[in-house]
C-alpha cells in the first residue's frame, strides 16, 4: 500500500518502505537517559504554557457567572427553578464590588463563543508559519499576544458587548497557532517511541490550567473582584514567555546545553523520519483517509470538551444552583481526573509500543476508542439522572476524564503519519 501523503519519509523498518510512517518500526538506538534532559525540560516548559494557555482560554466561564445580573439570567431561564436551592450557608460575604451587565442567555453564548471564531482561523496557517519561523516564536508569541488581551478584559467589557466579542475573539487568533507550533517543534525533538509521553506531558498543562483556574477564578471572584481573574492570569502569562523564549530552543542542534549523546539519539532515531520535501502536498492530503479520520475524530472529540469547557459553569450555576465558590471547585474536578488519564495512558502507550511491541495503529484505535465511546456513554447518561447533584458531577467527571485517552490516540497521529 502506497502512503496516503506523497512526499513522507519513509524508513528502512521491517515492513518495508512500502508503508507508512505510522505503520513502520522505527531503527532501535540506545535511549538517552530521560533526567534532566533537554527533551524533558521542552515537555516541562511546554506543560506549564498549555497550562497558562488554558487559564486564558477558561477564566472568563467562571468570571462570567459573577459579571451577569442573576436577575437577568433568570428571567429567560424556565429550568433555573427545576433543582432546589443546596448550597451550605457561606459565613464569609460574597464579594460584591465587582460591575454587573445585563447580558441575556444569548448575549452570553455570543461572549463565550467568539474566542473560537478567532481559534479556527489561525489553526492551518498556524502550522504553515510555524514552518517558516520555527515553532518556539510562534508558540510564545501566540500565548503572549492572549495573555496581553487578556489583560484588557475588563476595560472592553465597560465598552460594550461587541468590545468583548472582538476581544476574545483576537485572544482566539492568539491561541489557534500554539497546538499548530508546538507539533512543529516535537517533530524535531521527540524521538518516535517516547511521543506519547512527551506530547501527553505537554498538553496535560491544559488540563491542569483548566483545574487550577476554574476554582481559583471562582475564589477570586469570591472573596475580591471578578476583574483581578484577568489580571492575574494575564500577568502569569507574560512571565511564561520571558522563560519560554529565554529557555527553549528551536531544535536539539541548535540547543546550548543538551547533550551530545541526548542530541545524536534524537537525530538518529528521527533521520528516517523526516522528508527532505518543502513543499506542501495539498491534493494528497486531501485524498488522504487517514488524514480525514484525524479531523473527523478532532471535531467529534472537540464538540464535546469545548462545550463542557465552555458552559460547565453556567450548567453548575443555573440547573445544579451551585453558587459561585462551589461552581469553580466542581467544574475544575472533570479536568483533574483528564489530566491525570492524559499523563497515565501516554506512559502506557509507550511502554505497549517499547516493551510489548504492540503496533502503533493499534494504539492509536485503542487509545482513540475508549476515548471517544466511554465519554460519550457517561455524557448521555448524564442527561437523564435529573438533579442528582452527586451522580451528576460523578458522571461529568467520568465523561472528561476517559477522554483523556485521546492524547495518546489521534490527538497524536499528526506526527505518525506525517512527522515532517
Amino acid at each position: 500500500m502506497r502512503s496516503p501523503i506523497r512526499g513522507l519519509a519513509s524508513s528502512d523498518g521491517e515492513e518495508g518502505s512500502a508503508r507508512t510512517p505510522l505503520l513502520q518500526s522505527t531503527p532501535r538506538v540506545e535511549a538517552a537517559p530521560a533526567c534532566c534532559s533537554a527533551r524533558y525540560n521542552l515537555a516541562v516548559l511546554a506543560f506549564f504554557g498549555f497550562f497558562v494557555l488554558y487559564a486564558l482560554r477558561v477564566n472568563l466561564s467562571v468570571a462570567l457567572v459573577d459579571m451577569v445580573d442573576s436577575n437577568t439570567t433568570l428571567a429567560d431561564n424556565r429550568t433555573s427553578k427545576e433543582c432546589a436551592e443546596h448550597s451550605a450557608p457561606i459565613k464569609v460575604l460574597h464579594n460584591q464590588t465587582g460591575k454587573r451587565y445585563q447580558w441575556d442567555a444569548e448575549t452570553q453564548g455570543w461572549i463565550l463563543g467568539s474566542f473560537f471564531y478567532g481559534y479556527i482561523i489561525t489553526q492551518i496557517p498556524g502550522g504553515y508559519i510555524a514552518s517558516k519561523v520555527g515553532g518556539k516564536l510562534l508558540l510564545g508569541f501566540g500565548i503572549l499576544g492572549t495573555a496581553i488581551f487578556t489583560l484588557f478584559t475588563p476595560i472592553a467589557a465597560d465598552f460594550g458587548v461587541g468590545a468583548l466579542i472582538v476581544l476574545r475573539a483576537l485572544e482566539g487568533l492568539g491561541e489557534g497557532v500554539t497546538f499548530p507550533a508546538m507539533h512543529a517543534m516535537w517533530s524535531s525533538w521527540a524521538p518516535p517511541l517516547e511521543r506519547s509521553k512527551l506530547l501527553s506531558i505537554s498538553y496535560a498543562g491544559a488540563q491542569l490550567g483548566t483545574v487550577i483556574s476554574l476554582p481559583l477564578s471562582g475564589i477570586i471572584c469570591f472573596y475580591m473582584d471578578w476583574t483581578y481573574v484577568f489580571y492575574l492570569f494575564g500577568i502569569v502569562g507574560i512571565i511564561w514567555f520571558i522563560l519560554w523564549i529565554f529557555l527553549v530552543s528551536e531544535t536539539p542542534e541548535t540547543h546550548k546545553t543538551i547533550s551530545r549523546h541526548e542530541k545524536e539519539y534524537i537525530l538518529s532515531s528521527l533521520k528516517n523520519q523526516l522528508s527532505s520535501q518543502k513543499s506542501v502536498p495539498w491534493i494528497p492530503m486531501l485524498k488522504s483517509l487517514p488524514l480525514g479520520a484525524i479531523v473527523v475524530a478532532h471535531f467529534s472529540y472537540n464538540w464535546t470538551f469545548y462545550t463542557l469547557l465552555t458552559l460547565l459553569p453556567t450548567y453548575m450555576k443555573e440547573i445544579l444552583r451551585f453558587n459561585v465558590q462551589e461552581n469553580g471547585l466542581l467544574s475544575a474536578l472533570p479536568y483533574f481526573g483528564c489530566w491525570l488519564c492524559m499523563i497515565l495512558s501516554g506512559q502506557a502507550a509507550d511502554n505497549l509500543r517499547a516493551k510489548w511491541n504492540y503496533s502503533t495503529i493499534c494504539v492509536r484505535r485503542v487509545f482513540s476508542l475508549i476515548g471517544m465511546i466511554g465519554p460519550a456513554v457517561f455524557l448521555v447518561a448524564a442527561g437523564f439522572i435529573g438533579c442528582d447533584y452527586s451522580l451528576a458531577v460523578a458522571f461529568l467527571t467520568i465523561s472528561t476524564t476517559l477522554g483523556g485517552f485521546c492524547s495518546s490516540g489521534f490527538s497524536i497521529n499528526h506526527l505518525d503519519i506525517a512527522p515532517s
